[in-house]
């Protein structure tokens, strides 16, 4: 029997290990936007692309001017403990950006809370999430104190109206 997704079983183990498993959790009700995302560089440099990847330390600020071309904006969290991609996504958020913005790679359940808040309505982890357990900890503390890009209003403001 032939395995996916190599189709070639005596290959199965070294392919297996290759595979980059996804899980894909969205917050949003149109649809994926499937085109793949560039780099910065490359969306800077053409004027057709409507999905860039920002890495660790690139400025989403250089987006600011193209936003209303931009589907999605996929930013990159190589380690669980780099907290770079939360500013961009409140900078892009706070400028109006209203297309799907994905929080890829070492994404975990603790971080999604924090994650919904900053703005990201995707989640593609390169950790297995289960969508109850991720629901779970968005419901687990419904009060908010600050106001962010999820537009929750702060306990502060219900109270005082």
């Amino acid at each position: 029997m032939a395995c996916s997704p190599c189709f070639d079983c005596a290959q199965h183990e070294r392919c297996f290990w290759s595979v980059r498993l996804v899980t894909l959790i969205r917050f949003r009700t149109d649809e994926a936007h499937e085109e793949p995302a560039v780099t910065l560089d490359a969306f800077l440099g053409q004027s057709n692309a409507t999905a860039v990847r920002i890495e660790p330390g690139e400025d989403a600020r250089k987006l600011l001017p193209f936003l209303d071309r931009l589907q999605l904006i996929e930013i990159a969290f190589p380690k669980f403990r780099d907290g770079r991609g939360y500013s961009s996504a409140r900078i892009l958020r706070e400028a109006g950006f209203t297309g799907e913005l994905r929080a890829a790679g070492d994404v975990l359940l603790d971080q999604v809370v924090i994650l919904r808040r900053c703005g990201f309505d995707v989640l593609a982890s390169d950790h297995m999430l289960d969508r109850a357990k991720v629901d779970e900890a968005l419901a687990r503390f419904p009060a908010v104190y600050q106001k962010a890009a999820d537009s929750k209003p702060p306990v502060w403001a219900l109270r005082h109206g």
